[in-house]
């Protein structure tokens, strides 16, 4: 079985991640993870959507980020997991590069507004 291949029920991953089936809808809605879909409505979980829950799970209960923190962590994550599979070392500075200035945007936006 490969590892995006979504076979994984909704109430499976519920069981399998500890988190409350509504929780992975909210997590769907807000755009961090994609189930397949492939017979009408039912959402199907791959082994990389639970790896990806796991971690959603960790940055919310270990180090209480909240759903914005959590789509700048997992796009900078996800940047980095597609410059490891073709990666050279200055793909990997680029996207450290581009993964500090993501982060200080907010930073700058609220300087602004305080000006």
């Amino acid at each position: 079985m490969a590892q995006d291949e979504p076979v994984y029920t909704i109430a499976v991953a519920s069981r399998l991640t500890g988190m409350h089936p509504q929780t992975l809808r909210k997590y769907e809605r807000a755009g961090l993870l994609r189930p397949a879909r492939p017979s009408g409505n039912q959402r199907l979980y791959s082994a990389d959507d639970i790896d990806r829950l796991k971690r959603i799970q960790y940055l919310v209960e270990e180090r209480g980020v909240n759903v914005a923190g959590l789509e700048l962590a997992l796009a900078m994550t996800d940047r980095l997991d597609e410059l490891n599979a073709d990666s050279t070392a200055a793909d990997i500075q680029t996207a450290i590069h581009e993964a500090g200035e993501m982060s200080r945007q907010p930073d700058e936006a609220g300087a602004k507004s305080a000006a």
